[in-house]
């Protein structure tokens, strides 16, 4: 191999003129190539007529705030210990966290009320409740504000007697754990009663 590349160089050194026009048709060819190469394709889609399609049209057209890939994150509050979230005390300090939690950021579109829809957010014994606060921007691009604010609203919570997790693509990562999203584990489903 050595002695090829030997023999090629020396050729090179001996036909510079050559050489140096070889490599110019190749680097216009290659320049002419691209010019001429058809546009990338389009990268957005849409099937008139789909129930999916339609859809999601509805659903831009009344959070026109909202994106479709946009991060969200789910925070549960459970009750204190004898309580019921239900409870007017643990109602308000639910309604203070939403709030909170809905004008964190810029970044955030909003928090869902969970009193507006008990029977999915809002468990059967009635001392666990759901929200789930969606963001305008890619769970990649949450900032490090949001990510505080989140965290912020929730110690809030946390301190008025309330235990509240949070869980989803928008809620900070915590790297020396090496998770997957969870920084504050949530498993609870609507459903689920607790004992």
């Amino acid at each position: 191999m050595a002695t090829f590349l030997s023999k090629l160089g020396r050729l090179a050194f001996r036909r510079r003129g050559a050489t140096l026009l070889l490599w110019l048709l190749i680097f216009g060819g290659m320049g002419f190539a691209a010019s001429s190469a058809p546009p990338p394709p389009a990268d957005t889609f849409s099937m008139p007529g789909a129930e999916s399609q339609e859809a999601f049209d509805l659903l831009t057209e009344k959070f026109p705030d909202a994106s479709a890939d946009g991060a969200s994150a789910r925070v549960v509050v459970r009750a204190p210990e004898g309580q019921k979230i239900t409870d007017p005390e643990q109602r308000a300090e639910v309604g203070r966290l939403v709030a909170e939690l809905g004008r964190s950021s810029p970044q955030v579109v909003g928090a869902a009320d969970p009193y507006r829809t008990p029977e999915v957010s809002i468990s059967k014994d009635g001392t666990t409740a759901y929200t789930v606060v969606t963001y305008k921007v890619p769970a990649m691009e949450v900032g490090d504000k949001a990510h505080d604010a989140l965290d912020a609203a929730i110690a809030k919570a946390d301190k008025a007697g309330l235990t509240v997790e949070a869980g989803g693509d928008a809620v900070k990562i915590d790297q020396t754990m090496g998770g997957t999203g969870e920084s504050r584990s949530a498993s609870w489903s609507p459903r689920s009663s607790s004992s």
